[in-house]
């Protein structure tokens, strides 16, 4: 099942998609919710439920008109919490490499995992930036999970059974506000907090299983092979896969629950895959070649990610009409 969630007529409503078009939830089932959280709250049985009553309009067994003329947002415009991870050993190498430091034992003892701002949550389509913001400016191509039910304390043994569905992430990232501000060792933040995209719609576990393949060794949960792309003005620009995972998503859940209840609605970004963000692809660029030019996102610049089974994620970069700064005002 793919669920969405749409703008029709001024008001947010819930929906799944089938052979490309959009139907109401609550057409199906005038009982179900239009707001996602809501509906996860519902429980398992009401999920599965609903994915019958798919399959009959599927199959042409109950007859009802598409949606027209809505606009599509994010998956839960308005998460309970947004969480991102750091599960790529290859980004994380790199991305110190680049740097001149050597790769952290660290990575290989716990997944860890940053809150950004679950307020800034957007979907396909325009994102409009800040003048700071364009002070290199950048994508993260990512896979994230939403949670589809309460827990506390979960083991990773069990914490797949707390997914309720699979989502494309891009973690926009301001890259001079996000290196300014982590010298003082805290963040990232204002580098981060001013958008995160998520979409297009939110796939759930059962229509997965068939890219289901071992989690590395060592590692417990489930890992699926799915090619992962990005695409900035039509130039392909990033490519990876999910299997590369090194924490799965059932270890990060395993931490994030630790002493804390996670929440249907909870977002979970996967972090960068390798090769998933200019800053690794120029830092990788510049070690092999000096006069390698560094690329960052621009003003109306489109960014498209693609990851099998999941869509392809689209959005437009735009300029806010300002020219505040806030790193001009530094003392």
């Amino acid at each position: 099942m793919k669920l969405v969630s749409y703008l029709f007529k001024g008001e947010t409503k819930l929906g799944a998609v089938i052979n490309h078009d959009v139907f109401a939830l609550n057409s199906i089932n005038n009982n179900l919710p239009n707001n996602i959280i809501e509906f996860l709250k519902l429980g398992e049985e009401i999920m599965r439920d609903t994915e019958i009553l798919i399959s009959k309009i599927e199959t042409k067994e109950i007859n009802i008109d598409p949606v027209n003329d809505y606009t599509l947002l994010a998956p839960v415009p308005h998460p309970t919490s947004c969480r991102d991870g750091y599960a790529f050993r290859q980004h994380v190498a790199s991305a110190r490499k680049n740097r001149g430091v050597d790769m952290i034992k660290e990575f290989d003892q716990y997944p860890i995992f940053y809150f950004t701002n679950h307020n800034a949550i957007q979907g396909p389509g325009e994102i409009y930036c800040m003048p700071d913001h364009f002070q290199q400016l950048d994508f993260e191509l990512e896979i994230a999970i939403v949670i589809g039910k309460e827990g506390r304390n979960i083991k990773a043994k069990d914490a797949d059974a707390y997914i309720a569905g699979f989502t494309i992430m891009n973690d926009l990232s301001a890259r001079k506000l996000q290196m300014e501000e982590m010298l003082l060792n805290l963040g990232p933040a204002k580098g981060k907090d001013f958008s995160t995209v998520i979409g297009p719609w939110l796939v759930t576990p059962n229509e997965m299983n068939r890219f289901l393949v071992p989690a590395k060794d060592g590692h417990v949960g489930n890992n699926y092979d799915l090619s992962m792309k990005c695409w900035v003005n039509e130039k392909l620009v990033s490519q990876g896969n999910v299997k590369d995972m090194d924490w799965t998503f059932a270890e990060i859940i395993e931490r994030c629950s630790y002493g804390v209840t996670i929440y249907p609605g909870d977002v979970i970004g996967s972090g960068t895959v390798g090769t998933g963000c200019f800053l690794e692809l120029n830092g990788t660029g510049k070690l092999n070649n000096p006069n390698f030019e560094a690329q960052w996102l621009q003003p109306n610049d489109t960014v498209k990610m693609t990851i099998d089974g999941l869509g392809t994620l689209e959005n437009i970069i735009k300029a806010e009409a300002t020219d505040w700064s806030i790193l001009a005002q530094k003392k």
